[in-house]
């Protein structure tokens, strides 16, 4: 029997790399520690979780309750960026950090946002559609009222990590850029020349505007009717962030208005959409199946991150990717330190 039981939903792996858990163990060596599969249900985790050093975080919601029946937890460790499948509030209250994976994903995204804008402008469904229905020759009418992509403005909703990333893609397509975000120094957006602005000024100049805030309880809901009605009838909309961040009946709302030229979307509110989402039906709209992250390194990398995070807590480490860190200096993990000239460099 392994020295540390880190306890995980069964069934709710999303793996592509093959089953079992052959990258996590692979950062975890040198740590006595075994993973275990318990219901994926609430009363089954609850049941299964009671001696768990820490917890996979995978494929289902986690509760209050959950967090609060484990006694011995020393973390709640996720695959991915967004957390918002846990309540962060109550692990905080209960002590326990909860990580993530920050950095993991950011050029896939970046990728997948640049993706979308640039199929949206050039109507690359639609021409697509026209070709096949034996509809040649309306495929360059089509385009002919189209402005060309240079010098036209993108807009940043909030300027983190991926935001940075598309900027950076952006500029080379000759871009505008502005951006949101009231959390980021305006000193920051400078430098990947992209100029500080109020979420009013995005949405009023953008031809393009890309969401980028994170599903965070603040950031629920949003953009609301009020702001698509601020944005361009010939603007599009990207997002590649999280679903819920957008009041989706007010996007419904502003494609069958006009009130915007369209959108790409990687993320709905509800996922997978129900069949009578109006947005399945209109051709405006391109879509992909949150799929922005994926690509032939993102099982690998996100499960050793994983595997890491795991190691460094249950070896007695701060985590590198806490989400709440008011918890570490409370805990008794120790702060890493690299170099001590007290205890040597191996200490």
């Amino acid at each position: 029997m392994a020295k540390y039981k880190i306890v995980t939903p069964e069934g709710a792996s999303f793996s592509v790399a093959g089953g079992g858990y052959d990258y996590e163990m692979e950062a975890l060596e040198g740590i006595d520690a075994e993973i275990v599969e318990v219901p994926a249900n609430e009363a089954g985790f609850i049941a299964g979780a009671q001696d768990a050093d820490a917890v996979y975080v995978k494929g289902m919601s986690f509760t209050k309750k959950m967090i609060d029946s484990l006694p011995k937890c020393r973390a709640l460790v996720l695959g991915s960026v967004g957390v918002d499948s846990v309540d962060v509030a109550a692990a905080t209250a209960k002590g326990i950090p909860v990580t993530n994976c920050p950095d993991t994903f950011i050029e896939e995204v970046a990728d997948h946002a640049m993706t979308l804008l640039l199929s949206c402008h050039r109507r690359v469904v639609e021409q697509d559609r026209m070709v096949r229905e034996g509809r040649w020759r309306e495929g360059r009418p089509a385009l002919l009222k189209t402005p060309r992509l240079m010098g036209q403005t993108l807009g940043l909703v909030a300027f983190g990590h991926v935001a940075r990333a598309v900027a950076m893609r952006a500029k080379g397509f000759g871009l505008r850029m502005i951006a949101y975000d009231p959390f980021i120094e305006e000193l920051v957006m400078p430098y990947y020349d992209v100029h500080p602005a109020t979420l009013e000024e995005v949405l009023r100049n953008s031809d393009f505007v890309s969401m980028h805030a994170p599903a965070t309880p603040e950031a629920k809901g949003m953009l609301k009717e009020k702001h698509f009605k601020m944005m361009k009838p010939t603007a599009w909309f990207i997002n590649t962030g999280r679903g819920p961040t957008v009041d989706e009946a007010a996007l419904i709302t502003a494609l069958q208005q006009g009130w915007i030229a369209g959108a790409g979307l990687d993320v709905l509110e509800q996922e997978p959409p129900r069949q009578d989402n109006p947005i399945l039906q209109m051709s405006n709209v391109i879509l992909s199946a949150h799929t922005a992250s994926a690509s032939a390194r993102f099982d690998p990398a996100r499960k050793r991150h994983v595997g890491r995070e795991l190691a460094l807590v249950l070896g007695g480490r701060w985590p590198m990717s806490c989400v709440n860190p008011s918890v570490l200096a409370k805990s008794s993990l120790l702060r890493w330190q690299p170099y001590s000239m007290e205890r040597g460099p191996n200490s």
